[in-house]
């Protein structure tokens, strides 16, 4: 089996291969884990994984906007539910040095003051097969899920989020961490805002960003679909999360870049704004496997 190539980071606790990951949405269910590390990834993140299983949102609901390099996708957290992606993570062979992060989310059926219930469930069912976790509280596709990002309630959901981990990590006896999922699409302040709550929770990181719903950036015959938009329109987005996140937290708290990085260009710009690593979906349709170790070897 190919290794990742590139120069390994210590972030988090955990030693990453090199820096240059796969996001969330690609491999929901954990069905392509071994396939997807010879692409010479460092980090590969499946998901997002909820509960209960779930059919997501009705078809169609993926539109390739090719003009553009994005994505259109209004998916709404299919997947097999957390038991059934268990037994599989068990079933993988080792993917040793390539770590292994798990997205996870809440049923579309779930109230938002339950929310934590549905994250502790995943992370206990899913402790001693993962790597990482990354909370999504971002995604627009299941109803009301961004509305956390606002909430009040947010410190108690990552409280009681991290105290699950550290029951856990008294189990596993390693590193668990604990990274959380923002949006492209709130402004400055509340950017600011979020990223020093999520610090303060005493999560271990964040992943800037998700999809948008903003569509000022294309022109096309898909563009009034619901859903959120990847791709290269998503860079500027993202980039700018990146560094106000980077900005709030000081330069010591990891964070993971990701939207539209479609070139080595991209990477670096990313990691100039800040990010240390950085996760990739989109272009990957586009470009092609030959994409990863064009980016290991920029962000290295």
């Amino acid at each position: 089996m190919d290794q990742p190539q590139g120069a390994p980071i210590e972030l988090a606790g955990l030693k990453f291969a090199n820096r240059v990951g796969l996001a969330a949405g690609f491999d929901k269910n954990g069905e392509a884990i071994v396939g997807l590390t010879r692409l010479g990834f460092g980090f590969i993140e499946i998901g997002g994984v909820t509960p209960r299983a779930q059919p997501g949102n009705p078809k169609p609901r993926l539109y390739r906007l090719a003009n553009y390099g994005a994505v259109i996708n209004r998916m709404g957290f299919n997947n097999d539910g957390v038991e059934s992606v268990r037994e599989r993570l068990e079933r993988t062979p080792m993917i040793d040095p390539t770590l292994l992060g798990v997205n996870l989310g809440i049923n579309r059926d779930t109230p938002l003051d339950r929310a934590a219930a549905d994250y502790q469930k995943c992370i206990r069912s899913l402790c001693d097969v993962a790597d990482y976790f990354t909370i999504n509280i971002s995604s627009p596709n299941t109803p009301n899920l961004r509305d956390l990002q606002r909430d009040e309630r947010l410190g108690v959901t990552l409280k009681s989020v991290i105290m699950e981990r550290d029951r856990r990590i008294g189990e596993i006896e390693r590193p668990l961490p604990i990274f959380v999922k923002i949006s492209p699409d709130l402004d400055a302040a509340i950017t600011r805002e979020l990223a020093l709550r999520v610090r303060d929770a005493r999560c271990d990181g964040l992943i800037a960003s998700n999809t948008t719903t903003d569509r000022s950036a294309i022109h096309h015959r898909h563009a009034a679909e619901q859903g959120g938009l990847s791709g290269r329109p998503l860079f500027e987005r993202a980039l700018r999360s990146v560094g106000i996140v980077r900005e709030a937290v000081g330069p010591d708290f990891p964070i993971i870049g990701v939207g539209g990085i479609s070139s080595a260009t991209d990477a670096i710009a990313m990691r100039e704004a800040g990010a240390d690593l950085i996760q990739l979906y989109t272009a990957l349709i586009y470009r092609g496997p030959a994409l990863v170790r064009e980016l290991v070897a920029a962000f290295s």
